[in-house]
């Protein structure tokens, strides 16, 4: 099977999945209560980001979690991460050195608006700050809450770690444009053409591993398994 031919089969897959669940949901509007399974897959779309045939979403990013034996982290736990806060001290806001997502869609929004400079100053130092620190860089963990919450989310229910691993890995390599001819690439508004990180801007995907992997069709394999096996 070529690459064109695995995308369209990943794309089927998904259409699937959006059938089983009513739909893809916008994660800002997503809470611990909509039932997520304990472990999964999810893929995530942009605003304005299609395929080539100028209609079906383009996937613009593949994640999972607890990819370790040790890791104890839920699939809610990692989206809710990426999503940001809803309430609390400060709404709307977020900790972008928990999640290298919100860390790539900040330098993004700063490289291509040119705003938040005391942010910007300390944006993505270390794996943790002062109040002081994070009191300058709220504004822009609220502006990079914004855009994600944007996205639309479709996951599957993945029990099996080493199954995570290889539908993670797989797609990633498979969407991937980096060295390769470009498969559906992004829009020339994409958020992402403006991240710091070559391996974003010339992937397509807000992901930096595995999108120079080959891609293999194992991933297409398991992924079709978990979601007739899995439903939820």
């Amino acid at each position: 099977m070529g690459r064109n031919e695995a995308l369209d089969e990943l794309y089927v897959l998904l259409g699937q999945r959006a059938g089983q669940v009513g739909g893809p949901r916008l994660l800002a509007e997503c809470t611990a209560r909509d039932g997520w399974p304990t472990h999964g897959v999810y893929f995530l779309f942009e605003p304005g980001e299609v395929r080539e045939d100028g209609v079906t979403p383009r996937v613009v990013r593949v994640g999972s979690h607890a990819l370790t034996a040790t890791s104890k982290t839920k699939l809610w736990d990692r989206l809710r991460t990426h999503r940001g806060r809803v309430g609390g001290r400060n709404p709307g806001g977020g900790n972008h050195r928990g999640s290298i997502f919100r860390l790539h869609v900040g330098t993004a929004l700063v490289n291509r608006d040119g705003e938040w400079p005391a942010a910007a100053a300390t944006w993505g130092e270390g794996s943790s700050a002062p109040r002081e620190t994070r009191d300058r860089e709220a504004d822009l963990e609220r502006a990079v809450s914004h855009h994600i919450g944007a996205m639309a989310i479709l996951w599957v229910a993945v029990p099996d770690r080493l199954d995570r691993a290889v539908i993670e890995r797989g797609f990633i390599a498979l969407l991937s444009n980096r060295s390769r001819e470009a498969v559906d690439p992004p829009s020339d508004d994409w958020l992402g053409n403006y991240a710091d990180r070559a391996a974003v801007r010339e992937s397509g995907l807000w992901n930096v591993n595995h999108v120079d992997d080959e891609p293999g069709t194992d991933a297409l394999d398991r992924l079709a398994v978990h979601i007739l096996r899995v439903p939820g």
